[in-house]
Parts: structure tokens; C-alpha cells; sequence
């Protein structure tokens, strides 16, 4: 059952799919929802004004990158991210565990912790679960994910086997540590692509005083057809009463897929990145590479049927003009329109939910569904 700061309420259950309310300390968001990335503490290429505009309920920040800069005691002299930010709304910081794994050939193990060199200067770094709930107490996140070892897919029985003996420890060490009394702590859930090893963490996981759990290690260089397998083997095991988050993911089809099998939560960074390579998600999950020299003379706006400031106000011809030019007026517009595009998304499958036809909405978002 639910302790502690963060709590969720479960208003709807469609097949798998689930409408519902994260309570937190900086206001209730309301679910399926997807998270903006803001991986320093804001959202690349728009000012707080633009994201709150936005209305996104909570923003991701990352724990590993706050922790190389601006330092945990700028953090803590600021009295957190949100004052530092000017952030108003909720605040998830992931560990940083992915970050630090994924430095191959510049991090070991150690019973403890991970040693890794910085990405930034290569100073050298250690960190342990205590140091990690240290930092997201200084950044005052409303919920904080505990440190785990993401193993890379495909991986080995014994990789995964490591990773979750490793996670396992880890998580409990994290549990042990002080947070700031509005601060809950979400489990992560590994084992990759085989099901009986997911099936034995959550056994693990569900005795801890969580007040959420996580999908970790998918998205990580499996198809996404096997990703959406597994959340749909998987997914609905975990408790009821905890909401459920599918890290680093993805695809408007992955986020379809995702809330039938019975996600709650999302974040990834792949509306933000693609807008600054030129690229918008459009209809029901297409995208348009605004580049293309087709687009030189087309007057109308990226996506129709969408409301965001780039949509009601300029072309593609404007918009394609903009980055050719280099100008950063261009990727400020094409970032909102994505991020509108998945907040409404998202909007869209609550809705969908509610009224009964998400089964509708979803057969939209399957390859090679007819536009």
C-alpha cells in the first residue's frame, strides 16, 4: 500500500489502460501524462514562460547532470531547484543512473557504487545510492527515482542477473537515506526483455516503502515491438495504487502502447531533440522534416490541425526559411510545437479514456494505419 508524500488515485480503468491523479506537493497531475525533459533544470531552448504556457503539470530533471553543474551547493544555497528555476509546478528527477552506465569506457563497479569520469572535464566521481538521495534532496524534486543498474539490451542472463542483485541493494540503500518531507521515492524495476526476472524484482520492489514504481532498462536498443510485448506482459502486475512509470520513452505509437498495457507516466527527450534536428511530430505520429526543399513555398502551417503558437502564426516556408538560416527562432518554435504535440497527445488519450474510445485512438497510432 501507499505511504508517504507522493499519492495516486486510480479514477478510471479502460482494458489496461488507467485514468488517474498523481498528488504531489507542487500540485496534482493528472495521468496518463507525458514529462518534458528539462535535463539541466530547463527545457532546451525555451524560457520558463514558454513552458508554463506550455501547461505542462511536471518537468524531468537529471540528477547526474545538476550534480556536475551547477553543484550540489549552489543547489542547496538556492534552497533547491524549483527557487533556483523559478519552477512553480512538479519537479521528477531521474538518478543519473543511466547517464553513468552508459559511460562504457569511463566507469567501474565497485560494491558500493559506480566510479565514472565526468563527461564534461573527465574529473573522476564516485556514486552510491546516498550520494544520489543527497543530491535530489538538494534539488528538492517532488519525486526522486532511486539509483539502479540499466543494463544495455540485448544483455546476458548474467548481465541482468548482476543488475538486478545490484538494483536490489541499491534501492534499499536509497530507502535508508533522509528526504525532504514532501520528496517521494519511486522504485526501478529491471530485468530486461525477460519477464520471469522482471516478474522476481517486483517481488523485491513491492516490500519497499515506495510510493511509485518504474519500468527501467527498455528503450535501450531493443525493438520496440519487444518493448511493447513486455509492457504488456508486465505492466499490469505491478500494484494498483502505485502510479507506473515507463522511463525514456518515446514514439507517439511507444506512449499509445504504453497506456493500454497500463503506464501512467512518460518522459523522453525525442520531441525536444527532434525539433532541433528539424524534425515534427504531426497527424498521428508522422513526422515532417521541415529541411526538405519541398517545403520552400508551403504556406501552411507544420500541422493543421494543431494550436500551438508556430502552427497559428507561421508557415512551414517561414519555419523551414528560420533554419536554414541558423536563426534560434526556428528550433524555439519547432520545440513548442512538439512539446504541444505530445501534450496533447496526451490530453487526447485521457480523453479517450474517459469518454470510452481509446481502442479508436489507438488503432490510429499503429504503422501504416491510414492518416
Amino acid at each position: 500500500m501507499q505511504s508517504g508524500p507522493i499519492r495516486f488515485t486510480l479514477k478510471k480503468a479502460l482494458g489496461k489502460a488507467r485514468l488517474g491523479v498523481v498528488h504531489t506537493h507542487h500540485g496534482d497531475i493528472q495521468t496518463p501524462v507525458f514529462m518534458p525533459v528539462g535535463t539541466n533544470g530547463a527545457i532546451k531552448a525555451l524560457s520558463v514562460e514558454q513552458v508554463e504556457a506550455l501547461d505542462p503539470a511536471i518537468i524531468l530533471a537529471n540528477t547526474y547532470h545538476l550534480y556536475l553543474r551547477p553543484g550540489i551547493d549552489l543547489l542547496r544555497e538556492a534552497g533547491g531547484l524549483h527557487k533556483l528555476a523559478d519552477w512553480h509546478r512538479a519537479f521528477l528527477t531521474d538518478s543519473g543512473g543511466f547517464q553513468v552506465f552508459s559511460l562504457s569506457k569511463m566507469r567501474k563497479f565497485d560494491p558500493n557504487g559506480v566510479y565514472f569520469q565526468s563527461h564534461l572535464d573527465g574529473s573522476r566521481h564516485f556514486y552510491t545510492p546516498e550520494l544520489v538521495m543527497s543530491i535530489q534532496h538538494a534539488i528538492g524534486s517532488d519525486i526522486a527515482m532511486v539509483l539502479d543498474d540499466c543494463p544495455a539490451l540485448p544483455a546476458t542472463p548474467e548481465r541482468l542477473e548482476a543488475s538486478i542483485k545490484r538494483s536490489i541493494a541499491w534501492a534499499q540503500r536509497c530507502v535508508n537515506c533522509e528526504r525532504p518531507g514532501h520528496q517521494g521515492l519511486f522504485g526501478i524495476v529491471q530485468g530486461g526483455l525477460d519477464l520471469d526476472m522482471r516478474r522476481r524484482h517486483l517481488e523485491v520492489l513491492v516490500d519497499m516503502p515506495f510510493q511509485g514504481l518504474a519500468v527501467g532498462g527498455l528503450s535501450v536498443g531493443e525493438p520496440p515491438q519487444e518493448m511493447h510485448a513486455m509492457c504488456h506482459a508486465f505492466v499490469h502486475e505491478m500494484p494498483e495504487d502505485f502510479p507506473r512509470y515507463l522511463m525514456g520513452v518515446g514514439t507517439p505509437w511507444d506512449l499509445v502502447e504504453g497506456v493500454a498495457a497500463g503506464i501512467d507516466m512518460f518522459d523522453c527527450v525525442m520531441p525536444t531533440r527532434n525539433a532541433r534536428m528539424g524534425t515534427v511530430f504531426v497527424g498521428n505520429g508522422q513526422r515532417l522534416n521541415i529541411r526538405n526543399a519541398a517545403h520552400r513555398h508551403d504556406l501552411r502551417p507544420l500541422d493543421e490541425s494543431c494550436d500551438c503558437l508556430a502552427c497559428k502564426r507561421f508557415s512551414r516556408a517561414y519555419i523551414r526559411h528560420l533554419y536554414t538560416a541558423k536563426e534560434i527562432t526556428a528550433v524555439i518554435l519547432l520545440t513548442i510545437h512538439n512539446l504541444t504535440y505530445y501534450l496533447n497527445l496526451m490530453r487526447r488519450i485521457r480523453a479517450s479514456i474517459e469518454d470510452g474510445t481509446f481502442e479508436t485512438l489507438r488503432a490510429a497510432f499503429q504503422p501504416g494505419a491510414q492518416v
